[in-house]
């Protein structure tokens, strides 16, 4: 049979408890608690696979027996942002943060970009991405300036109109900023933020991250060297600025995303397939929307027993996320928070695995299921679960 492992990344599905949280001035963070607070919240089968047995997790949703392995995991790396979280999920520990703005981008950098773009810029502060195009839409739609914005994470966003920037320009322009951030300046991310309609306006599903190519090697080169399928659904291949992804597949949501897995299920190939589910943290975790996050949450777990039904033997699947987004702290930020692990197949043991000091291991488990040299951040723990 085919190996094939199904590796899912519920953003920003934090579980609180981040040892360093206070560091990152986010003592008390708990995505998942605010979730479970939510009126009508259920989900029987991220339950039955072991969420609320992990350690630290203090639940009356703990019922029965887990049918898979689970555990508490830790970032090892100094950030809590989607490069950061999800370079440690594939191998990379990142003992440097990468640079954020907080007081806006630089002349060195904004003087530059515009002159390359042909067009002004707008904004340059951190701000929420629905806020931005609120009050600063109007004037762009006037003066086709770009706006310009970042956040608490390393990012270069740069929204514009559809109509007044078409889609193609505003990757265009993205490249330039993405040629343009280097050395000190090397953001995580540059993502374009299309938006249309009228005031207040909507953003588009047409949003692209262009990354920083990651620092290191990372376990999808591994397998990729090695033969092996990478592929990536969501803003995964962007993440990983397709280093190591042998195909590519965006989603428009969480919706499409599980459309995608199931396509993926019925395909033959032997590797992994690395999904990202982003509507947790862009639509209700930043928007601090504790009730949708906890409707997202449970279409998901509606849907993975149609999943867990059409896989084979040797199937694997993991869940997990890649830094916290409590709809019910301050700001409208990440927060630093411990993360789920939930592993599941038909020989996979149900077993606790405790607390796992690093994301890492995730990746290092990967490689020993296919075989697969492996000498980065990490350590297997194929041996507890098979």
């Amino acid at each position: 049979m085919n190996k094939r492992v199904f590796l899912m990344v519920m953003d920003s599905f934090g579980i609180g408890g981040a040892r360093d949280a206070a560091a990152f001035g986010d003592e008390g963070s708990n995505t998942l608690s605010s979730v479970m607070a939510e009126d009508g919240f259920s989900a029987p089968t991220l339950a039955s696979l072991g969420l609320f047995h992990i350690d630290g997790v203090l639940s009356s949703f703990r019922t029965g027996t887990p049918t898979g392995a689970y555990a508490r995991v830790c970032e090892m790396s100094q950030g809590k942002d989607t490069t950061i979280g999800h370079w440690e999920i594939a191998g990379i520990r990142s003992d440097v943060p990468l640079p954020t703005y907080p007081d806006g981008f630089p002349e060195r950098i904004l003087r530059p970009f515009s002159e390359k773009c042909g067009r002004g810029v707008l904004c340059n502060k951190p701000y929420s991405g629905t806020e931005v195009i609120r009050d600063f839409g109007r004037e762009h739609m006037q003066t086709g300036d770009l706006i310009v914005y970042t956040s608490a994470d390393s990012v270069f966003q740069i929204a514009a109109h559809e109509d007044v920037v078409p889609v193609e320009e505003l990757y265009r322009d993205c490249r330039i900023a993405r040629e343009l951030l280097v050395g000190e300046d090397c953001v995580g991310r540059v993502i374009a933020r299309p938006f249309t309609g009228e005031w207040p306006f909507v953003r588009t599903s047409r949003r692209h991250d262009f990354s920083a190519v990651p620092p290191a090697k990372t376990v999808l080169e591994l397998l990729a060297d090695a033969g092996y399928a990478t592929e990536c659904v969501g803003k995964i291949g962007d993440v990983f600025a397709g280093v190591g992804v042998t195909e590519s597949i965006r989603t428009s949501g969480n919706d499409d995303g599980m459309r995608v897995c199931l396509e993926l299920l019925e395909k033959d190939f032997t590797g992994l397939s690395f999904i990202n589910f982003v509507d947790f943290d862009t639509l209700y975790g930043h928007r601090r929307d504790a009730k949708g996050y906890a409707e997202a949450v449970m279409r998901l777990d509606a849907w993975l027993p149609r999943f867990i039904a059409g896989m084979k033997p040797d199937d694997i699947l993991m869940i997990t996320a890649d830094h916290g987004c409590d709809p019910n702290f301050a700001g409208s930020d990440h927060t630093r928070e411990n993360v789920p692990l939930l592993v599941y197949g038909r020989k996979i043991k149900p077993v606790n695995l405790g607390t796992l000091s690093t994301y890492s291991d995730i990746a290092a488990t990967i490689a020993a299921y296919f075989g697969v040299p492996y000498s980065l951040n990490g350590k297997s723990f194929l041996n507890r679960i098979l």
